[in-house]
């Protein structure tokens, strides 16, 4: 495929602008959908009905205090066993893709003339003696298909986490 801006025949490495667009705007889909089974974990574990697990839900501001609220209640109020372990396992899983969100909802975009796409990452890293900011990287056809396979993994983790909360009736109306 080649880049928007690219004289032809270049063979440019990088995605078009809407394929890019297209895989983002399925991330935040994804994410929003599987992030608000969250809410039925609540429910489930402290035993508040939907709407009361909702407003808690929504009074945690961050992805990762929802996780880390969901974990500790399921460590208070799960016996240890298979439950348990897979709600951990679930909610570990969704914590470790969540850096893929925020690479690409957290950054600066950058757009080239030649048509490339970048992301610029807007976080600081402390090191012992100095910091990183700003770590660019082009989304060339490497990283989309490694975005294609994040959005299968977060697929996949939206339909394990519908099937636990079956399992183990959790409130779903």
């Amino acid at each position: 495929m080649t880049a928007p801006g690219a004289p032809a025949g270049t063979g440019a490495a990088e995605p078009d602008l809407d394929a890019v667009l297209l895989r983002v705007g399925r991330l935040n889909y994804a994410w929003s959908n599987t992030e608000s089974l969250l809410i039925h974990m609540l429910a489930g574990l402290t035993g508040m009905d939907k709407s009361a697990a909702v407003v808690v839900f929504l009074s945690v501001s961050s992805t990762r205090g929802r996780i880390e609220m969901v974990e500790r209640l399921a460590k208070l109020r799960l016996p240890a066993g298979q439950e348990q372990q897979e709600l951990l396992e679930l909610t570990a899983r969704f914590a470790r893709l969540s850096a893929v969100r925020h690479r690409y909802n957290h950054s600066i975009w950058s757009f080239q003339e030649d048509g490339s796409v970048s992301t610029i990452l807007m976080r600081i890293a402390d090191r012992r003696d100095r910091i990183h900011m700003g770590r660019k990287q082009t989304l060339g056809n490497d990283e989309m298909l490694r975005l294609d396979q994040d959005l299968e993994l977060l697929s996949q983790l939206n339909r394990n986490i519908w099937r636990f909360l079956r399992q183990y009736e959790y409130p779903i109306d």
